[in-house]
């Protein structure tokens, strides 16, 4: 059977209602403009995704109703697959509409809803127990969305087996992590395969607070072979034909299955398929870069702030958050603030005001030194009799956290922290100064990794001055300081973290390449700092385990690993 199918690849807003339902109008409107016979849109496209605690508020589920039943004058000449929730009997579902000619004609529930990592489905959703199957002339299609796929034996193969479906189609609002696309790939073809069923998988795209969606929709073959993908991070309508042959299964009679037959189905010649660019698979550099990028764009815009200010110290963390801040708002809506001390150094004043020039974004030169020294005039009674230390080092960072709050209040202007994973983990960082902000970029983005990925922004256009890259890190807090004062070499601390809190695990000696006392020191740190962490502004995930919705340790915890003594 000769199939013209659309992936609508959309990016909606959590909670917009009214405008989500415009933009699946208008891709529907583009999709009659090809004569596609099936579009599908990702999981929960009319609501966004996740929703969260919204879906406890009545009315927002009944308006999502009356949303999707918008839709319908509009899907004229096609069927359409449309994630949303519905209610029955008190009950709230992760659902899929199946729309055709102004009709709705059949309704999917998620069967298996996952609650681990970043997700809480089981704290809204019932489970559906049942699969869908319905008839598109002489094909059989079966729907799923998200995790139903990823289950061993699970609809998808009940459909394409026990329902004789010979295509599938799976909605999705599967988040980004580094390197999950390829993931994607070997399981989306294994599933074709077990099922010897052509697989249409759509995925949402778009920022969502933490969360990054970064679209791929895909169609592979019966026999597993990828025909053809969607971009990756941008809105796309991804129009393709398929030629399905008659499939061999017939399909067994199951309380689980059953079909409707779409009418009125538009028979004539098609256009020619929109032309496509050919696309060179990004590199690691280049998606996480993309990610990050789309993450600050969607979190600002979609929050309504038109400008972001930064603190830019000279150093690398900044460099990089000023360059995606830049790449997603443009130079117009970043603003860059050079806030010296008397412990910052020429080369690093100049080189945050080179980094500016060279982005084309405002500079302001606010210098903290007389701030600084006035409270510690204020404090001088009170601290008398105690060594410098950590108080006198963080007052700065505060100080500094308290004249871009002061710009963000002033302007509306939204504040960009600059703390990267390996500060965060292990506190290395300021609270209430370097942490005081409203979106935290490169929260998830190791420190070698910055330094990666700022090369990379340098590839296409040196901005970020040589100097930056090459200089050992510091925090230019008291004179000569260096971050390895406090810490391992990155490349060394980097891999422990990593073990640590992606993998539970606590490397050795041998492993680490650092004494067990040092390893042992590392780990009490991003145990000890959870307080801070939990304090901090939300950031993008990038890693398989980010502080934040996948990372629920509490902040009063006396646990240990391995430090418990005998136990009964």
């Amino acid at each position: 059977m000769k199939l013209r199918v659309a992936l609508a690849q959309i990016n909606p807003t959590v909670g917009d209602l009214a405008g989500n339902r415009e933009l699946l109008i208008r891709f529907l409107k583009e999709s009659q403009t090809h004569r596609a016979d099936l579009v599908v849109f990702p999981e929960l496209a009319l609501t966004g995704y996740p929703p969260e605690d919204l879906l406890f508020k009545e009315q927002f589920v009944k308006d999502n109703l009356l949303a999707l039943r918008g839709l319908l004058p509009h899907t004229k000449g096609l069927a359409c697959v449309v994630g949303f929730v519905d209610f029955r009997s008190g009950k709230r579902y992760n659902a899929a509409a199946l729309l055709s000619n102004g009709r709705w004609v059949a309704t999917y529930y998620k069967n298996h809803l996952p609650n681990y990592g970043v997700f809480d489905e089981r704290r809204y959703f019932e489970p559906g127990e049942s699969c869908l199957v319905y008839s598109e002339g002489d094909l059989r299609v079966g729907l799923s969305i998200c995790e139903d796929l990823w289950v061993e034996k699970g609809p998808s193969f009940i459909e394409g087996w026990e329902g004789g479906a010979g295509l599938l189609v799976n909605i999705s609002a599967s988040p980004y992590e580094a390197g999950k696309l390829h993931l994607r790939k070997r399981l989306l073809s294994r599933r074709a395969k077990e099922a010897s069923a052509y697989l249409l998988y759509n995925n949402m795209v778009g920022g969502q607070d933490e969360l990054i969606f970064d679209g791929g929709g895909m169609i592979f073959d019966a026999k597993g072979k990828l025909i053809t993908e969607a971009p990756q991070f941008e809105e796309f309508l991804l129009v393709h034909d398929l030629e399905i042959p008659p499939s061999k299964k017939k399909g067994k009679k199951s309380r689980r299955i059953f079909s409707v037959r779409l009418t009125g189905k538009d028979k004539e010649e098609k256009p020619p398929l929109p032309a496509r660019e050919s696309r060179i698979p990004f590199s690691e550099e280049e998606e996480i870069y993309k990610a990050l990028v789309l993450g600050t764009k969607d979190y600002v815009r979609k929050n309504r702030f038109e400008k972001v200010v930064l603190g830019l110290s000279g150093g690398v963390d900044s460099a990089l958050v000023a360059c995606v801040a830049v790449d997603a708002l443009g130079k117009e809506g970043v603003v860059g603030v050079g806030m010296p001390s008397g412990y910052s150094s020429d080369e690093t004043k100049r080189d945050a005001k080179d980094l500016a020039r060279h982005l084309g974004i405002r500079f302001i030169e606010l210098p903290i030194d007389h701030l600084f020294r006035s409270c510690l005039g204020l404090l001088s009674a009170l601290f008398r009799g105690h060594e410098e230390g950590v108080a006198e080092e963080n007052l700065q960072a505060r100080i500094r956290g308290i004249l871009l709050m002061a710009l963000s209040n002033k302007f509306g202007w939204l504040v960009l922290t600059t703390g990267n994973k390996s500060e965060m983990s292990v506190g290395y960082c300021t609270l209430y100064g370097d942490m005081a902000g409203g979106f935290a970029v490169i929260k998830d983005l190791p420190k070698t990794w910055v330094y990666r990925l700022a090369s990379f922004r340098n590839r296409s256009g040196a901005v970020i001055p040589e100097s930056v890259l090459t200089r050992e890190p510091t925090a230019e807090l008291k004179p000569n300081q260096k971050d390895s004062d406090s810490l391992p070499a990155y490349a060394k601390l980097d891999p422990i973290l990593e073990a640590y809190i992606e993998k539970s695990v606590i490397l050795s000696e041998k492993e680490a390449g650092l004494p067990p006392e040092r390893v042992r020191e590392v780990i009490e740190k991003i145990d000890r700092n959870e307080y801070k962490r939990r304090q901090g502004p939300p950031g993008i995930k990038i890693t398989p385990r980010a502080f934040g919705k996948d990372w629920r340790f509490p902040i009063t915890n006396r646990y240990r690993e391995g430090e418990q003594g005998p136990l009964p």
